[in-house]
């Protein structure tokens, strides 16, 4: 227990004041030599001097403020520290695809585009980033035990989220990426940085995470891959990247007679070279409708749920409205003995 203002301590003191001064004039009276002792009277006399020092000592222990300092709790449970990183471009605002367009249509041509809007149901064109952020909800709620953070990114990151195991705040973050539309650019690079600066000075614990939800890639630089990767060798961390297809969107793999160099044309691919190429453990799940997303969100929710050993904040806690309320009773107490006390003898 602490104390805001420790030095009103000083007027605890003032609380023996009550037993030491008198109980005032006795009422006019008979002799009393011939009544009998009453104790009853005498013990409620020292117990009322008793509370009025009670009181006081109440009344001056609340002024000082005292609490209850913040403290942490270790706790073991079995979970994970996961980082969103959720891709918020203009790309996501449009629907899913279902699958590659059949032979002759080009999957990056407007006949592609055709192909699609015309072929899929009506579900599949339901904006991406809005199953993926109900998903992701669903997907938070299932894991209590788990330790969330949150980073949204489009040409820059934006860290929205700290870790925390709150429902609340993880529910509220996740939603707030409804708001408005999304810009055109998309530099995922920056975004795993910003993720993974997350865990710097952070203790180990358990498994880490980088959960990527985009639709699309980016080309790293040499000094950009080779800082990512020791950031992710560094801090033990693994990559689970649900890649949501768009309708014009070539895919994660080579397709059939598709000729190796032709990925280097792609963001997407080159991007995915890049985390295979990695030492650290990496799994893709190219979601093209909303079933196949839902289906890779369980298939993280199964596979990461290790022994993690987590530290909660408690916070700071007010003691002194206990010791108002308390001293409020004692007052109440002393109040009502005074309105029944005889004044003289009818």
């Amino acid at each position: 227990m602490r104390f805001d203002d420790p030095w009103l301590l000083l007027l605890l003191p003032l609380a023996v004041l009550p037993l030491l001064v008198s109980s005032g004039a006795p009422l006019a009276n008979a002799w009393l030599a011939f009544a009998p002792r009453d104790r009853a009277s005498t013990a409620l006399g020292i117990a009322l001097r008793a509370l009025a020092a009670l009181a006081i000592a109440t009344l001056v222990f609340a002024l000082a403020g005292p609490y209850r300092p913040e403290y942490t709790v270790e706790r073991v449970g079995r979970g994970a520290e996961i980082v969103l990183v959720l891709d918020r471009s203009r790309s996501m605002d449009q629907g899913f695809a279902p699958g590659r367009p059949p032979k002759g249509v080009r999957g990056t041509g407007p006949e592609a585009l055709d192909y699609y809007f015309s072929q899929a149901p009506a579900r599949l064109r339901e904006a991406k980033g809005k199953v993926a952020r109900q998903l992701l909800a669903d997907f938070t709620a299932q894991r209590p035990q788990d330790r969330f953070a949150l980073v949204a990114f489009s040409t820059l990151p934006m860290r929205v989220l700290d870790f925390t195991a709150r429902q609340e705040m993880i529910q509220a973050a996740i939603a707030a990426g409804n708001v408005g539309r999304g810009l055109s650019e998309t530099h995922i690079g920056r975004a795993l940085e910003s993720a993974l600066s997350l865990w710097e000075g952070r203790a180990y614990t358990g498994s880490r995470i980088v959960l990527l939800v985009s639709d699309g890639g980016d080309r790293l630089d040499p000094d950009s891959r080779e800082h990512l990767a020791q950031l992710l060798r560094r801090h033990r961390v693994a990559i689970y990247w649900l890649y949501l297809r768009s309708a014009n969107s070539p895919g994660l793999t080579l397709a059939e007679g598709e000729s190796g160099a032709a990925a280097e044309s792609v963001p997407e691919k080159l991007l995915h070279q890049f985390f295979e190429s990695l030492e650290t453990p990496y799994r893709s799940y190219e979601a093209g409708t909303s079933e196949a997303l839902e289906q890779a969100i369980a298939d993280v929710n199964r596979l990461e749920n290790l022994p993690i050993t987590t530290h909660d904040l408690v916070p700071r806690r007010e003691l002194a409205p206990w010791a108002q309320a308390v001293a409020l009773v004692l007052v109440l107490l002393l109040l009502g003995a005074r309105l029944m006390e005889l004044r003289r003898w009818h």
